[in-house]
């Protein structure tokens, strides 16, 4: 397939790495993921990915439950290294050169994020993993995605869920959710749709960065949406 897009990013959730465990990484979810990470990349596509930390620890929920929201909040963004450092390893058991490069910096076990050197892994043909949010508290990964890609001059932001695009409610709970097949910034702001963040969106609005939101399940999910196949809904 050929791909629509040359450079693109893709947000992941923590959620998504369980698989049917209640907590922690299914095994096998990780290595599919990285095979379609690894057929992408074979299509000419530059990968850049941020993956959330909410199957480890949520720092929001926990900073709602009591905790200090700067301590939670740099809890979660140390789970998302952890999920960047087994993807990292996934990644390249399956013949992809990665790196992760954390906001957080943690320089025991990855490299602390730089423009400059993200854009020479991105020269070397590697998959950038993008850990440790914006490495500041009250910003979520979808902000840190956002704010990635834009560094990073990605095509796209693509953001995996477990509906197959943006619907009015959620389709799980509300039968009569009505799917988008495509849908403006400002109406995601206005209609409060949950996909993601209200900051995240406005950073991709300023930078006319379109969200590709498809639900990452079945053989080829990612690669159809990088080639504009399959059923997705596109923010712009």
């Amino acid at each position: 397939m050929k791909p629509l897009y040359k450079r693109i990013l893709l947000k992941l959730s923590g959620e998504g790495l369980m698989g049917s465990k209640n907590f922690g990484i299914d095994n096998n979810v990780l290595c599919t993921l990285a095979e379609q990470i690894k057929e992408i990349c074979a299509m000419g596509t530059e990968v850049c990915v941020v993956v959330g930390g909410g199957n480890i620890f949520r720092g929001a929920s926990e900073a709602a439950a009591g905790m200090n929201r700067p301590v939670a909040d740099q809890v979660g963004m140390l789970a998302t290294v952890m999920n960047a450092l087994f993807l990292q390893n996934a990644l390249q058991t399956a013949g992809v050169e990665a790196r992760v490069l954390s906001g957080l910096a943690v320089p025991a076990v990855c490299e602390t994020y730089s423009y400059r050197q993200a854009v020479r892994h991105l020269q070397k043909k590697r998959v950038l993993i993008f850990a440790g949010g914006t490495g500041n508290p009250y910003f979520t990964t979808d902000t840190g995605a956002a704010l990635r890609a834009a560094e990073m001059e990605c095509d796209a932001l693509l953001k995996a869920t477990q509906v197959d695009g943006v619907y009015s409610a959620d389709p799980k709970k509300d039968a009569s959710a009505v799917r988008f097949e495509e849908i403006s910034y400002d109406e995601v702001i206005a209609k409060g749709l949950k996909v993601m963040d209200i900051t995240a969106v406005s950073l991709a609005k300023d930078s006319r960065l379109p969200i590709i939101v498809f639900a990452l399940a079945g053989k080829g999910a990612l690669a159809d949406a990088v080639a504009g196949k399959g059923k997705f809904t596109i923010i712009k």
